[in-house]
C-alpha cells in the first residue's frame, strides 16, 4: 500500500508557498472535444498540460516558443493533441522547485519530467503518478523497446515499483573507461615508443615511465614539468572524469565511491576496501618519487588545466570526450599538439570498468490523466519516428531544420535522452564508414555525427579549426578506442548498485565525503601514514554514518 501525502510534503508546500510568485496556466487536464475512443484519430483532440524544463537560450527561430514550436506542432498534428504548459522553468533549481511545488500540492500537470529517483519514489508513494506498464507494452514501438532492452533490464528496473512501470526513464549509456591521453607529438619528438605491440593498451608502470620521460625531456623547455596532475578530490563516481585517480584504482580492483556486492553478496562501499588502500599506495609512491604533482591538493581545476596548456604536462586520465571540452585548450595555444588515448589494463590485460546508472531522469504521467498512452506515443514519435523516418522529416521540414541548426532539446515536449546502451559505438561506425569512403554522410543517422563529419573532413583537408581537431580526437581516437576494446572483448565489467538517498545519507553524506577526500589527500602526500591513515579513515567512516547507510541500502535491496 502506498502512503498518502505526508508531513514532509505538507511542510514543503508551506515553505514553497512563501517563495516568490510562481505563475502557471490553468489545468484543464485531459479535457477533450468529444468522448471519443482511446485511438488518437477517434478520441477527439486531447488537451495535455505539461511541466516544461527550459533553457535561457533555446535558439528558437523568430516567433517560436516553448508552447508553440516545430516539435510541438508536429506532435499536436500527428497525435491530435493540444499541449499547454502548466509551468515553465529553467533547468536546475528553478525547475526542481516547480516539481516540488506540484508534488507538495498533490496536483501534477498531465506529463512532466523529474530529475531524481528520490522524487520519483515520493510521487509513487503518494499515489500521484500513473502505472504505465500496460500502455508501454501495448503502445511502445519495437525500436523504443529495443533501446531499453539494450540495458539488459537495468533501465526499466529502475522505474519499476511493486511490478509496476511508473515512469518513462531517460537512458544513460555506458561511456567506457577513463583513458590515458598522451601527447604523441612529444613522444615522437623525443623518440619515445609508447605502444610497441600496437594493442592500444598500457599498464600503470608504462604510464608512469611515459610521464617520467616527458619530465626528463621537457619538450617545450618550460623548466617546470609535472608528470601527472590530479584534482584534490582524487576520486569520483564516474571513471572517466578528468584529473581523477579512478583509472589507477580500477586497475587494482578498487572502485571508489561505488556501492556493489562482492562474490558472496556482501554490500561493499568501494572506498573502504583493501584494494583502495593499494591504489592509494601506488599514488603515494609516485608522489614520493616526484612523478605526481608536488602541489597535489592545492591546485584548482584551472591551475591543472594550465599545466596542460602551458606545455608542463603531457599525460592525463579522462573520458573519450575530453578533447571536446578540455584538450581543446591545449590546441588553442599550440596547434601542433596531438594526443593519443590508451586504455589502462589490469594484470590480466583487461580493462576494469563500471556500468553507469542506466537512467538519469524520468518522465511521469499524472494518475488523473485519462490518456496515459499519449506519453508513450510522444516517446515513439520523438525518439523513434523522428530519428528514423526520412518521410516524417520531409513532412515536417521545420523539424529537420531544428535538428540541423541546434535548437535546444528542451523544445521537445519532454527533453530526455533515449538512446541504446551502444548508441555511441553505433553512431561512430557510420561516421567512420563515411570518413573512410565506405559510406556517405547522408547514411549517418545522427545530425550531430553529420556535423562532426563536416568538421573532421574540413580539418583533414586543411580548412578546419579547433572543432575539427576536437572531433577527430574525441571520435576517431576516443570512441574508436572504445570500439576496439568492445570488439576485442577487453572489458571486465562491474555492475554497481545505485541506491536511493537514504535517511542517513541526507544528514551525514556530505561529511563522509569530506572525510574521504581529506583522508586520501593526507595519505598520498605523506601527512598521514598509509596503514594508520587508511585504518583511521575506514573506522571513522563506519562510525560517522557509513555503517548505518550500509544497513539502509541493504534494506532497499531486500525490498
Amino acid at each position: 500500500m502506498r502512503k498518502k501525502i505526508g508531513r514532509r510534503a505538507a511542510v514543503l508546500a508551506l515553505v514553497l508557498s512563501m517563495t516568490a510568485g510562481i505563475t502557471a496556466c490553468g489545468n484543464d487536464s485531459g479535457k477533450t472535444e468529444d468522448n471519443g475512443s482511446s485511438e488518437s484519430g477517434e478520441r477527439g483532440t486531447v488537451t495535455i498540460t505539461m511541466g516544461r524544463q527550459t533553457t535561457a537560450n533555446p535558439k528558437f527561430p523568430e516567433g517560436d516558443s516553448y508552447e508553440d514550436n516545430a516539435y510541438i506542432r508536429m506532435v499536436e498534428q500527428e497525435l491530435n493533441v493540444d499541449i499547454k504548459d502548466e509551468f515553465e522553468a529553467e533547468s536546475g533549481d528553478d525547475y526542481n522547485r516547480q516539481v516540488s511545488l506540484a508534488l507538495s500540492a498533490g496536483s501534477l500537470p498531465d506529463i512532466m519530467k523529474v530529475a531524481t529517483k528520490d522524487e520519483l519514489t515520493e510521487l509513487y508513494e503518494n499515489e500521484l503518478i500513473a502505472d504505465l506498464s500496460d500502455v508501454y507494452e501495448e503502445y511502445a514501438s519495437d525500436y523504443v523497446k529495443s533501446i531499453y532492452d539494450s540495458f539488459d533490464g537495468r533501465a526499466l528496473e529502475d522505474v519499476t515499483y511493486d511490478g509496476q512501470m511508473m515512469a518513462i526513464p531517460a537512458t544513460s549509456s555506458d561511456a567506457g573507461p577513463g583513458m590515458c591521453w598522451i601527447r604523441s607529438d612529444w613522444a615522437d619528438t623525443i623518440g619515445l615508443t609508447v605502444d610497441a605491440d600496437g594493442d592500444r593498451c598500457i599498464t600503470l608502470d608504462e604510464a608512469k615511465a611515459i610521464a617520467e620521460a616527458f619530465m626528463a625531456a621537457d619538450p617545450e623547455n618550460t623548466g617546470n614539468m609535472v608528470g601527472m596532475a590530479f584534482d584534490a578530490r582524487l576520486t569520483t563516481t564516474t571513471s572517466d572524469t578528468a584529473f581523477m585517480m579512478n583509472s589507477i584504482a580500477y586497475t587494482v580492483g578498487a572502485y571508489p565511491r561505488h556501492w556493489y556486492q562482492d562474490e558472496n553478496g556482501e554490500l561493499i562501499y568501494g572506498s573502504t576496501t583493501d584494494e583502495m588502500k593499494e591504489a592509494l599506495s601506488i599514488l603515494k609512491t609516485w608522489y614520493e618519487e616526484g612523478v605526481v604533482d608536488p602541489q597535489l591538493g592545492t591546485r584548482t581545476w584551472d591551475d591543472i588545466t594550465a599545466l596542460l596548456t602551458n606545455g608542463q604536462c603531457g599525460l592525463l586520465f579522462g573520458s573519450w570526450h575530453t578533447p571536446d571540452w578540455l584538450l581543446n585548450n591545449v590546441y588553442a595555444l599550440n596547434d601542433k599538439a596531438v594526443f593519443e588515448p590508451y586504455a589502462i589494463v589490469n594484470e590480466d590485460g583487461k580493462v576494469n570498468c563500471t556500468h553507469y546508472k542506466a537512467t538519469g531522469e524520468y518522465v511521469v504521467v499524472s494518475a488523473d490523466f485519462e490518456y496515459p498512452e499519449i506519453a508513450i506515443q510522444i516517446l515513439n514519435l520523438i525518439y523513434d519516428d523522428m530519428m528514423n523516418s526520412a518521410e516524417l522529416l520531409e513532412k515536417y521540414p521545420e523539424v529537420n531544420t531544428y535538428l540541423n541548426t541546434g535548437v535546444d532539446g528542451t523544445a521537445r515536449p519532454y527533453n530526455i535522452e533515449v538512446k541504446s546502451n551502444t548508441y555511441l559505438l553505433d553512431e561512430y561506425s557510420q561516421l567512420r564508414a563515411a570518413l573512410n569512403g565506405e559510406g556517405t554522410k547522408e547514411e549517418i543517422a545522427s545530425a550531430e555525427e553529420r556535423s562532426n563529419y563536416d568538421a573532421i573532413k574540413a580539418y583533414q583537408e586543411g580548412n578546419g579549426d579547433v572543432t575539427g581537431w576536437c572531433k577527430l580526437h574525441s571520435r576517431c581516437k576516443g570512441v574508436d578506442l572504445l570500439t576496439y576494446l568492445t570488439d576485442n572483448n577487453l572489458y571486465n565489467w562491474l555492475s554497481p548498485i545505485y541506491p536511493e538517498t537514504t535517511t542517513t545519507m541526507e544528514t551525514n553524506w556530505s561529511n563522509l565525503q569530506t572525510l574521504e577526500e581529506e583522508s586520501f589527500i593526507k595519505i598520498v602526500t605523506g601527512a598521514e601514514d598509509l596503514d594508520t591513515g587508511f585504518e583511521n579513515f575506514v573506522e571513522s567512516w563506519y562510525e560517522q554514518g557509513g555503517e548505518k547507510i550500509l544497513e539502509e541500502i541493504r534494506e532497499q535491496i531486500a525490498e
